[in-house]
């Protein structure tokens, strides 16, 4: 993974904050002995998780829970989101060791330039971080089902799932996800040519009433049968992409179908690109 330099990192942040006016030194009550902080070290948890926001940077964020334990105890409380898209090796090994840290995480990003995550990467994830609620694993070829099944298990709040171009999972796996994980909202299937099949469509119209995008690109074995189960059992379904569907036949029946139900539901939008 990328190397980070802690030390400076962190002293030119807190150099930055002190000279800003964002720490007060103040004079002790009793004794009139002074009480200033002079270093990183010295920083209260408020002002630590203030400094991690004020630099932006994730990997700053990893160093800085490595420190010592109440920093790692104050940054796993205190940490929402985390995007790891930046590690270029080792990305499922980085994942184990920090998902026991980072447990109330709403929000993470796991997308990557190469394959790296494998199912023991996502299942750390899901046994940890019960508060998820935003999962990006696009472009994760080495996973299989059984990421799925934990993520199913571990995390049943999801509301944003990105799967594109994992084309190792089944569609029994997403039928089960479904099943489990019924506040999706948003779900990207791009690519995913073995989950995304009729079966799996009516199972997401049967349990995920509050969806509102899904991607189907290139989703080649999809039919008007399971677009259709989406427009009756989705009332909250704004776009759709079909872009690569080729066996969505445009019949009147089906377009009919669609075309009524944007009349019916306020102009909600169905988005067909062929």
């Amino acid at each position: 993974m990328d190397s980070v330099k802690p030390l400076s990192g962190l002293s030119n942040s807190f150099d930055t904050l002190m000279v800003s006016g964002g720490v007060e030194i103040r004079q002790a009550q009793n004794g009139g002995t002074e009480t200033s902080l002079t270093d990183w070290k010295d920083l209260p948890m408020e002002l630590l998780l203030r400094i991690m926001s004020i630099v932006g940077d994730d990997r700053m964020v990893i160093v800085a829970s490595g420190v010592c334990t109440g920093w790692r105890d104050a940054l796993g409380w205190g940490v929402a989101n985390l995007s790891l898209s930046w590690c270029r090796d080792h990305m499922n090994d980085l994942v184990i060791s920090l998902a026991h840290k980072f447990t109330k995480l709403q929000v993470l990003s796991l997308r990557q330039i190469k394959p790296q995550l494998e199912d023991s990467g996502v299942e750390a994830v899901a046994k940890y971080c019960h508060d998820l609620r935003e999962l990006d694993l696009s472009r994760s070829f080495r996973l299989s089902d059984w990421s799925l099944y934990a993520l199913a298990h571990g995390c049943p709040h999801l509301t944003r799932l990105n799967i594109s171009g994992c084309s190792n999972f089944s569609d029994a796996a997403l039928v089960f996800l479904g099943s489990q994980c019924k506040s999706l909202k948003c779900l990207n299937l791009c690519g995913c040519v073995r989950a995304a099949s009729d079966r799996a469509l009516q199972a997401i119209a049967c349990n995920c009433g509050q969806l509102q995008s899904l991607n189907l690109g290139w989703c080649d074995s999809i039919t008007d049968k399971g677009v259709t189960s989406l427009a009756s059992g989705c009332p909250e379904l704004r776009a759709v992409d079909l872009c690569g569907c080729v066996l969505i036949t445009g019949s009147n029946s089906s377009k009919f179908t669609l075309f009524c139900l944007i009349d019916l539901n306020s102009f909600r939008i169905i988005l067909l690109v062929y």
